[in-house]
């Protein structure tokens, strides 16, 4: 069966435009996110392009051919910014504009001042294969599940079109001169337009997948986070609590708790306003987070009660995080819309060797030792172990 070209290439182009059409209401419909309006604009410059250079419309061809180049290259620019733009939310917009100025000049050159459509089709097809490339290995990188499937399959989908870009490159390189014509039935027409429409559909496809996992994330991220501080909420808490308390008993390993309260916090809310207190919650949070390892869970337990569950770590090494951090937040001028004021925080402590794994167990005792530090003056830090000491010194005397 022979492939008609002309029709090919209107076909590439027209899904190059439906499928700008698709990011675009991917992109509405997803909140916005960055980079899918650059893909969006990409895919409808390379439709453009195509249709621009291959069904001339009626005007003088050697500036078509030049003007759709150009329209895709901007287009595989727009791809790989908008890629920056997803990952980091920040991108190079010099980029576009460096391949564009690139395949502008070079079609200029081969199409206008000295036509030779070989070198032509060499130095686009080069060009072109140099920038799939640099987009997929933009997606190459290591990156949590799912997101990562999403990632490699539209990173392989981006390989594919560099490859075929390169292999055309070479395969006119080495065909005799003046043998090559873009509407010549020779293998390499049919085959790169086919590739190039398949890799098309599977660009779009993986594009939008990586939007979906990332928006299915942001959506776990929301029901497992508190909105204010950033922290765990409470429910993601204990599951990890639940999670850690059953590899203790497996293993034998340690599980301390810190119960942390703010001292006086209705008072701020009262004398500052809500907002202060907010910022107030938001502050201890962020230095909260600074103090902790990596693999500890930071969490607001409940209004200005806040919760860390330290794996692997015993109750007089909790106290010293604990006061570490106790230190750090006392330290601290809190300056918010006109407001300076210092907070402190009084912390209580628990572990597994003292209360067992038992989640509920641990809070209770750390909770138990919180309110024993506001007994004893706020701004302080009590082991559960230390209060049982007292209480047996007590009933023995």
């Amino acid at each position: 069966m022979t492939l008609d070209i002309r029709t090919m290439m209107v076909m590439v182009s027209a899904l190059s435009v439906l499928f700008s059409a698709l990011l675009t209401l991917a992109g509405l419909h997803g909140g916005n996110t960055r980079g899918v309006q650059h893909w969006a604009t990409g895919s409808l410059c390379m439709g453009l392009g195509l249709g621009f250079s291959y069904t001339h419309l009626g005007l003088d061809s050697t500036w078509v051919l030049s003007f759709g180049a150009t329209l895709m290259a901007a287009g595989i620019g727009l791809q790989f910014n908008g890629i920056q733009a997803f990952k980091t939310g920040h991108c190079n917009r010099y980029i576009p504009w460096l391949l564009v100025v690139v395949v502008f000049i070079q079609s200029i050159w081969f199409v206008v001042l000295h036509p030779d459509i070989h070198a032509r089709v060499i130095a686009n097809s080069l060009a072109f294969s140099i920038g799939n490339a640099a987009c997929a290995r933009a997606l190459f990188i290591r990156i949590d599940q799912p997101l990562r499937t999403a990632y490699w399959f539209t990173g392989a989908s981006f390989t594919v079109v560099a490859a075929m870009f390169l292999a055309r490159a070479v395969i006119v390189f080495l065909a005799p001169p003046d043998t090559y014509s873009l509407y010549a039935q020779t293998p390499i027409n049919p085959a790169s337009f086919f590739i190039g429409s398949m890799a098309q559909m599977c660009l779009t496809f993986g594009l939008v997948l990586m939007l979906n996992y990332r928006l299915a994330t942001d959506l776990q991220k929301l029901a497992s986070t508190d909105m204010l501080t950033g922290a765990l909420n409470r429910r993601s808490l204990e599951q990890e609590a639940v999670r850690l308390s059953a590899r203790c008993n497996r293993t034998g390993d340690t599980l301390a708790v810190l119960m942390i309260d703010v001292d006086h916090f209705k008072s701020i809310n009262d004398r500052y306003g809500h907002p202060v207190g907010d910022e107030v919650l938001r502050r201890l949070a962020a230095v909260a987070q600074k103090t902790i390892r990596s693999d500890d869970y930071f969490a607001r337990y409940g209004g200005e009660e806040f919760c860390i569950l330290l794996p692997s770590t015993l109750e007089k090494d909790a106290w010293i995080l604990a006061d570490r951090l106790r230190q750090t937040y006392a330290a601290m001028v809190i300056e918010y819309d006109g407001v300076a004021l210092s907070s402190t925080i009084s912390i209580g402590v628990s572990d597994s060797t003292h209360t067992g794994v038992e989640f509920a167990s641990l809070i209770a005792a750390a909770d138990q030792a919180m309110y024993r530090a506001k007994l004893e003056g706020r701004n302080r830090v009590v082991m559960h172990s230390d209060q049982v000491e007292l209480s047996v010194d007590v009933v023995l005397l």
